[in-house]
């Protein structure tokens, strides 16, 4: 356990004077604005994708842009529940669209991506949550990129087992669902989740790929600074580890705008070194873990390790 020393190295979100802190230097991110950004941010548009880069806000935008990379944004840009920490629209979804799986897969071949993320917004409108057109996508991908990598970040399709057995029969590489925070938050952070719900979808998947032979992983990921304590998120971190979960993610939390939950504390770049040092002691294949990390950034190199290109985030700092 680390949590004393964990926790000594976080500051409050909120100033002695009690007013709210300027965002710590090393949360702080060039924008993008070179000839690989303007290339992926036009075969975009010419295909007419959404990302959850441009949708939710990601501060990783300009530097995944940048690599050449995307993470693609399926079922729409409009989700149908309200998770306070969330930057993606919510509201009513247009219907699906029955030729997205195959545009993104042909700008998965266009941008020559070696491992290709896939995510939604929620779909509680939908019978099967999506789960038909996360598998189609897979497809798309195979058939026009057959040596890339596809790891897909699911909703957890309102627990439906067959729903998850229809994307993972599909057969992504890895399959990934985010725990997002602590159970005693989720009422106020993830109102229409559940946490023992994503628990048992990670253990679903890693069932699921120990029975049926194929290769896969699993994983899944928080954020800190919403009013947490360590001890919590090492709770949350066996328990994803007892699940089955494989590779995890810890990142900072940062308010996409006002009208969502206020940061309550930042973590020292220390801090995120020593919750990655608690996560491999449970014997993950390997835990990603920085201010700037989150479940899609880098995914590349949570499952390869550091390249010769740009380093993980926390070596950045």
């Amino acid at each position: 356990m680390m949590t004393d020393e964990t926790e000594a190295q976080t500051i409050s979100a909120v100033g002695p004077d009690g007013e709210r802190r300027r965002l710590p230097r090393w949360l702080k991110v060039r924008v993008g604005k070179g000839a690989s950004f303007k290339k992926v941010d036009a075969l975009l548009k010419e295909h007419g994708l959404n990302t959850v880069c441009r949708s939710a806000l990601c501060p990783n935008v300009g530097r995944c842009f940048e690599r050449g990379t995307a993470t693609f944004l399926i079922l729409g840009n409009v989700c149908t529940r309200n998770c306070r920490f969330c930057a993606v629209e919510g509201g009513k979804p247009a219907a699906l669209d029955p030729e997205e799986p195959a545009r993104v897969a042909a700008a998965v071949h266009r941008l020559e991506l070696r491992h290709a993320v896939i995510t939604s917004v929620t779909r509680d409108d939908l019978a099967d949550g999506g789960a038909r057109h996360f598998a189609a996508t897979v497809r798309a991908i195979r058939s026009a990129s057959p040596s890339c990598r596809i790891e897909l970040l699911v909703p957890d399709f309102g627990g439906s087992a067959a729903s998850l057995e229809t994307v993972l029969d599909s057969g992504p590489d890895i399959l990934n669902h985010n725990i997002e925070t602590v159970p005693r938050l989720y009422p106020r952070v993830r109102p229409g989740a559940d946490y023992q719900r994503s628990l048992e979808l990670l253990g679903r998947a890693r069932r699921w790929y120990s029975e049926s032979g194929r290769d896969g992983l699993t994983k899944s990921g928080v954020m800190v600074g919403l009013g947490e304590t360590v001890t919590e998120l090492e709770q949350v971190m066996s328990e994803a580890a007892s699940a089955g979960c494989e590779l995890f993610t810890i990142g900072q939390y940062l308010q996409p705008s006002r009208d969502h939950l206020p940061v309550v504390s930042f973590y020292l770049p220390a801090a995120f070194e020593q919750l990655r040092r608690y996560g491999e002691s449970l014997g993950f294949r390997h835990v990603a873990s920085g201010p700037l990390v989150r479940s899609s950034y880098l995914a590349d190199e949570q499952v390869e390790g550091p390249g010769p290109g740009p380093g993980t985030a926390a070596a950045d700092l």
